[in-house]
């Protein structure tokens, strides 16, 4: 079986030993290649111990941070929301991102070989498929719950209420496993008949992004945009009432201008990380170019890093999930009971 390094798609990737001729040139960081038997040989330079390092470090970081969630949503009642449900299944996905997806593409962006049936490739795309999509709807319907929030607060509790929350977890859980199942179907078939199964795994590489990622973003872009259309009226309206009242009135600007803000951190952060992978992968996909892996390993570990950042905008924002922390670091949760403490 003849074996290459080539550039290609994030879910198409795994570590490989045996080289050929054409490919000795494209020698992966942290391997060496004994040009008597082409193969490779594992090396210990200082850049691969530091590449190591550094991304454990991210790892150690995203593992934390959401773990942090996850036990004040659990352990402090005044946290038993239906939002915070959301919040809590996005920090899931996160935490596992941090465990499982980031020593698999450690281990892959510091070799860059490839055997596209290795079981540690089909491994490696099961978890970051069906992780990172999971991450995106989350973010998704935090989103629409959100827009409830701003737009109907008066049928908000009635709309999101726990057994509607559960119902979307589970959704958005199930979804992103179906769209790993397609990748790993895509694959085997590919095996058994490269080119009559062409058209499966170009449906699965066009069907994954778009519901993966720009259905979600579509939805988020409007949802957002109808919110901050919807408080910037409020706020007017407010504003107009009570025109006499001139400290009023700047309190009402500065809100809108922290709303905007908010608002253009999560969206932005979010675009930010995720889109330039999507847009190489279609670009990639629709023009038949071939995409250098180094370049494609960068843009992957930049989605990535957005699961360390969701902490960080859906948490450390809140002045309740600052005190929840606290407690927890200080380690007074094993002190006492705190489950029904006053979240400030």
């Amino acid at each position: 079986m003849e074996k290459c390094f080539a550039g290609t798609q994030k879910y198409s990737m795994a570590p490989e030993i045996t080289v050929n001729v054409s490919a000795a040139d494209h020698i992966p960081l942290c391997y060496e290649l004994d040009k008597r038997f082409y193969i490779l040989i594992n090396s210990t330079s200082t850049a691969c111990v530091l590449l190591y390092v550094y991304l454990g470090c991210l790892s150690v970081v995203i593992v934390c941070g959401n773990l942090f969630i996850i036990i004040s949503i659990i352990y402090f009642k005044q946290l038993h929301t239906p939002t915070n449900s959301l919040i809590l299944s996005l920090a899931v996905a996160d935490l596992l991102v941090g465990l499982l997806v980031f020593p698999f593409n450690t281990r892959f962006t510091v070799s860059f070989c490839l055997d596209r049936g290795h079981l540690y490739c089909k491994l490696r795309n099961a978890f970051d498929v069906t992780l990172s999509t999971t991450s995106i709807l989350n973010l998704c319907c935090i989103s629409i719950d959100r827009y409830y929030a701003v737009c109907q607060p008066l049928t908000y509790r009635a709309k999101m209420s726990f057994h509607v929350v559960g119902t979307m977890i589970l959704v958005t859980w199930g979804i992103s496993i179906l769209v790993a199942i397609g990748f790993l179907v895509s694959e085997f078939n590919y095996e058994k008949c490269e080119k009559s199964c062409l058209i499966d795994i170009l449906l699965a590489n066009i069907l994954g992004p778009i519901l993966g990622f720009y259905v979600p973003v579509i939805i988020m872009l409007c949802i957002y945009l109808k919110i901050f259309l919807v408080a910037q009226r409020q706020a007017r309206s407010i504003q107009n009432k009570s025109c006499q009242m001139r400290t009023f009135g700047s309190t009402v600007s500065k809100l809108e201008r922290k709303a905007t803000k908010t608002l253009a951190t999560v969206l932005g952060v979010f675009l930010m990380c995720w889109t330039p992978f999507f847009l190489c992968f279609s670009f990639q996909l629709f023009h038949n170019v071939s995409v250098p892996p180094a370049v494609f390993e960068t843009l992957n570990w930049f989605t990535l890093s957005n699961s360390m950042l969701n902490p960080f905008i859906y948490a450390f924002f809140y002045s309740w999930f600052r005190a929840a922390f606290r407690i927890i670091v200080s380690g007074k949760i094993f002190q006492g009971d705190f489950a029904n403490a006053k979240l400030t």
